[in-house]
Formats: C-alpha cells, structure tokens, sequence
C-alpha cells in the first residue's frame, strides 16, 4: 500500500508544479486585451515612483509571463506581467516598486526591502496578499 501512495504522489506530483507555474499565465486574447492598459499603468506608476528612487531605466516590457509578476535586468531593462492592470492598484504599486528598487538592489537583502518600504511601508502585507490571492486561483 505505502509502494502505491509513493507511486501515485510520484506520478501526479509533476502536475502540481504545472498548474502552480501557469497560473499567471493568460489566455493570449486576454493578453492582447490588457497590454497596452498594462504599459500605460506601468509608465505612469514608473514616474511616479521614481521621482523618489532615480534609477536609470531601459526599456519596459509588458509579458504575458508565466510564473512572474515581474522582473528585471542589470541594464535596467523591467518586464512586467500584463495583469498587472488587473490588480488593486496596491498590489500593481508594489509589484512596480519591487522591481524599481531591484534596479539599485539586486537581491532581496535588507537593504532592498529597506528601499521598498520608503514607499511601500506596508510591501509584507501586500506580499502575502498577492500569494494568497495567486494560491487561490492555481
């Protein structure tokens, strides 16, 4: 019996991991739908956010990414998820400032989250929000 259970958690296991990896992922319409509200947000929110952080930016990408919200690059370079337009404007705002202050930290050390808590002082809470909320559509 324990041979069975072992077999079977071996076997649907790879499953559980392609449902969580595609849960960001939309549909290709809705995608083509929301990219341009994405980058209108993302610029304007870029603007804003980076009055206070001046970092040097490159060029800003709307993805239809699969298991990110967003990243970056070391040449400045930002992509975002396009469902970000789909986000509470706090979540978008967090996901945003996230990857801006990347731009000048590029770890998750203590200077980093220090940096986003000059705009974002409550960026836990709005971290575990955004979690949760990906846990209850995988």
């Amino acid at each position: 019996m324990k041979q069975r259970i072992r077999w079977l958690i071996k076997k649907f296991s790879p499953f559980k991991i392609v449902v969580r990896r595609t849960s960001l992922r939309g549909k290709k319409k809705e995608y083509l739908e929301n990219k341009g509200k994405a980058l209108a947000l993302a610029l304007s929110r870029i603007e804003h956010f980076n009055k206070i952080y001046k970092v040097n930016i490159g060029k800003i990408n709307i993805k239809n990414q699969k298991t990110r919200w967003g990243s970056c690059s070391k040449k400045g370079n930002i992509n975002f998820n396009y469902k970000i337009a789909l986000l509470p404007e706090r979540l978008s705002d967090y996901i945003i400032v996230h990857e801006l202050c990347h731009l000048k930290e590029f770890n998750h050390s203590r200077k980093f989250w220090d940096l986003v808590s000059i705009t974002i002082p409550d960026w836990l809470e709005r971290r575990s929000e955004l979690k949760k909320g990906l846990k209850n559509t995988a």
